[in-house]
């Protein structure tokens, strides 16, 4: 069963789920809460390595990518972000969000952005249960227009799903969950760091 807007209303009041700032009642329509890009992204380096072996030891894909990606950056409204066309930029919502344990989330791009080639997220649209913090936008541009994105603009809506009972393993709290308490643009972690 989907959260409808009277229930997200009465669970962020409750404090069952959790979304700082906290949203105004403008941002909650019907099933869906908007959300917004934060100031902080990565960029990848294109020319620093052709090719990233999955297949290779974890040193060697951790050297990889960290040759690949850059270190966390801020923009602004005065200094946006240009995407151009075919590139791949991870970004992080203003937003933090905490669900309970029996609760999933699940991240949609929204219509108007997607019809001029903007996808928020390569896969990973499912926020898991017992789950925490600023979530990472795999943001890519397909379209063939440049794309100027500035902080705090609606980039995103998310919807939430009751489940059944609360899950036995949250992502809080099993031990191989690479993402926990996620702060800004964390990079892709294929093994978890120790």
């Amino acid at each position: 069963m989907r959260l409808c807007d009277q229930d997200i209303e009465e669970w962020l009041i409750q404090k069952k789920l959790i979304i700082i700032p906290y949203p105004r009642k403008e941002l909650i329509h019907g099933i869906t809460v908007d959300i917004h890009l934060g100031n902080k992204f990565r960029i990848f380096y294109q020319h620093a390595i052709s090719c990233i072996n999955l297949s290779s030891s974890k040193e060697k894909i951790s050297k990889d990518l960290k040759n690949t990606i850059s270190d966390e950056k801020l923009f602004s409204k005065n200094n946006p972000v240009f995407l151009k066309p075919g590139s791949l930029i991870l970004f992080s919502t203003l937003e933090n969000i905490t669900l309970p344990d029996n609760l999933v989330g699940w991240l949609d791009g929204r219509s108007s952005l997607a019809r001029l080639g903007l996808m928020i997220h390569m896969t990973s649209h499912r926020i898991d249960p017992g789950w925490s913090g600023n979530i990472v936008l795999e943001i890519f541009n397909a379209g063939h227009l440049t794309l100027e994105l500035s902080p705090k603009i609606k980039i995103a809506a998310l919807s939430f799903e009751l489940l059944s009972k609360s899950v036995k393993r949250s992502y809080s709290s099993r031990y191989e969950s690479k993402y926990k308490i996620q702060n800004g643009v964390v990079p892709s972690r294929i093994y978890k760091e120790n």
